[in-house]
């Protein structure tokens, strides 16, 4: 039996006015050879962005997908900037934003930010991500009712 979530308030970051924040550290199988994060694993940090975010509005993933038509979101593209490395040990912070949602189409804006070391925070990878909704054929679908609801307070530019 899993933990209750309340037990673990922060395990999905948290959401300030419109922008949602998860903090990440660096481990080890984060890195390559020289301990620099591996490229790819920037996607994966902004997966968890995106992912804990929809959660934390009470979008689920699992309950699109059980639902009646078997929903799922794809990324069908994404523009990437790499500004800088992160490496082991270094704790980041992934924040994403929702700035677009009409029919099946979400953008979110995202960046992954350095927060340890000397100085300020500074952002180290930024991305523009374009996704659809789609059912189990792989068809585009429009959002469920309730999903649409809940991204209203948190999208930008919102045509639901």
């Amino acid at each position: 039996m899993s933990a209750p979530i309340d037990k673990w308030p922060d395990l999905s970051g948290r959401i300030t006015g419109t922008t949602h924040i998860l903090p990440v550290r660096v481990y080890y199988e984060d890195t390559d050879f020289s301990g620099i994060v591996y490229h790819a694993n920037y996607l994966r940090f902004a997966e968890r962005g995106r992912s804990d975010f929809l959660r934390l509005t009470g979008i689920s993933h699992t309950d699109l997908f059980d639902g009646p038509q078997k929903l799922a979101f794809a990324i069908h593209r994404m523009e990437i900037d790499f500004v800088r490395p992160a490496r082991i040990d270094d704790l980041l912070e992934v924040r994403t934003r929702y700035v677009k949602a009409s029919g099946a189409r979400l953008e979110a804006e995202q960046s992954i930010w350095l927060m340890s070391g000397p100085g300020e925070p500074a952002e180290i990878w930024r991305a523009k991500v374009m996704a659809a909704c789609i059912d189990g054929e792989g068809r585009p679908r429009r959002l469920p009712l309730a999903a649409r609801e809940a991204l209203v307070p948190y999208v930008t530019e919102a045509t639901l």
